[in-house]
């Protein structure tokens, strides 16, 4: 527990003056506002330098409504101005992160089109794939991801467009489509992460259709030949796909083979004590717990089984989110506004509050404790429903958005959590599941449902 102390401390001091300064800014704003309205509250026409900047401050802080009550007025008053590109694609992201993509759309479009030399044309088109993507049109993402390699071939965004477009074309059902653009994609980026990444959909794509000799001979391909680090993959996971493949082939002891090469400390590795641990085999828990089980204490314990337990939520899966969100500091506010112990954005956090009794919730109120762990286990229980159940889907959804979350899952074939794990699109939110569930797995070790040390 002093270990872990004295890193909050260092935290708390590393954090402070960024968080206070977001802080003090949008409060600054928002005095602002106040004093440039009309007698009928409507906000007045400034110079488009002051909107797009009062803009920038709460789109940075996810107050959404206010940024686009700024950038508007650029877009309707300052056409010939440079702030033009800005507003229309800050407008689109803004609906874009409230998940509004038919709303998204049209501004992402119109700067893509309209101001395509600069970075917000650049992003607006690949960004208006994204928002294609989600909404089921498959076949124009993967055209724009298409056309953004083709306009922006040294883009900041182009390897990620070349894989992307794979996986678009696999949505839309163009598996032989989706194939080539594997070869065009390892033809233009051979020997690095890209690749990888390409062999990745690939692998993931036979997995799906059950063309398990093919996934087994692409993962054998990946584990000889590519790069993993920066990749979107791990050896353990090719593995574990391998093995899985081999399995549905009736091909156990090979499958039981690959699956020992696993690293045992890995997500992986869990995955496969576990299914060893079913079969009857005995189960190695050393993979999981840490050499210092200070670092996981059953903080804000009253807290969290008041809000727990009505939602049927195991409480031990709250506190494996709040170790990863926030390393139990009540104060913690992250880049994108997110604040206190379970990270909540102001956004998401109103679509709970008046169901977990906060009817008048206020950004700044998220540092109360029990108000910031109410909303989120409304949150969560949320995503359980959605979910059924799945842990792995939960972490995901809760990091990376539950309509990415449902597109991962749709893929995932069959809905097991290592087959949906590998479909993750996002490193960070990835890497977000692994630590959380070996959070959880350390905290079920430990503790019971009570959260009483075993």
């Amino acid at each position: 527990m002093k270990k872990l102390l004295v890193f909050l401390a260092a935290l708390l001091v590393a954090s402070s003056s960024a968080f206070a300064q977001s802080e003090s800014a949008l409060r600054a704003v928002m005095e602002k506002d106040r004093s440039s309205r009309s007698a009928d509250g409507r906000l007045i026409t400034l110079a488009a330098s002051e909107h797009l900047a009062r803009g920038r401050v709460y789109f940075d802080n996810r107050q959404f409504v206010q940024a686009r009550e700024h950038f508007q007025k650029i877009l309707d008053n300052y056409k010939s101005d440079g702030a033009m590109s800005a507003a229309l694609f800050m407008t689109g992201r803004s609906y874009y992160w409230e998940r509004n993509y038919q709303q998204c759309i049209p501004y992402l479009d119109k700067v893509s089109r309209e101001y395509p030399a600069t970075k917000d044309g650049r992003e607006g088109l690949y960004f208006e794939a994204s928002c294609d993507l989600r909404v089921g049109r498959n076949d124009e993402a993967a055209k724009l991801w298409q056309q953004y390699t083709v306009m922006y071939p040294a883009g900041e965004r182009v390897e990620n467009a070349y894989v992307n477009s794979i996986d678009a074309l696999r949505e839309a059902g163009r598996y032989k489509e989706a194939e080539q653009q594997v070869d065009v994609t390892r033809s233009k980026f051979p020997g690095t992460t890209t690749e990888t990444n390409a062999l990745h959909a690939r692998l993931r794509m036979q997995i799906f259709r059950g063309q398990y000799p093919d996934a087994v001979a692409t993962a054998a391909l990946m584990q000889a030949q590519t790069k993993f680090g920066g990749s979107m993959t791990s050896v353990d996971e090719v593995r574990f796909l391998r093995g899985f493949a081999l399995e549905k082939q009736g091909k156990k002891a090979e499958a039981m083979a690959v699956y020992g090469s696993i690293t045992p400390a890995s997500y992986y590795g869990g995955l496969v004590s576990e299914k060893l641990s079913s079969g009857g085999a005995v189960r190695n828990t050393a993979y999981v717990m840490p050499a210092n089980i200070g670092d996981f204490p059953a903080a804000f314990r009253s807290e969290i089984l008041a809000a727990a337990r009505p939602r049927r939520i195991d409480p031990r899966f709250v506190l494996a989110l709040m170790r990863q969100e926030s390393t139990f500091n009540p104060t913690a506010r992250s880049g994108a506004a997110a604040r206190g112990l379970m990270q909540q954005t102001i956004d998401t956090a109103l679509k709970y509050n008046v169901k977990a009794g906060y009817p008048n919730l206020r950004a700044e109120d998220l540092y109360d404790p029990q108000t910031n762990i109410t909303i989120a286990c409304e949150n969560i229980a949320d995503l359980q429903k959605q979910f059924g159940g799945l842990y792995e889907a939960v972490a995901a959804s809760y990091n990376g958005g539950d309509d990415n979350a449902a597109r991962w899952l749709s893929h995932s074939k069959p809905k097991e959590p290592g087959i949906f794990t590998s479909e993750v699109g996002f490193s960070e939110t990835k890497d977000y599941v692994f630590k959380v569930m070996r959070n959880y797995r350390i905290y079920k070790q430990l503790y019971d449902e009570n959260l009483n040390r075993r």
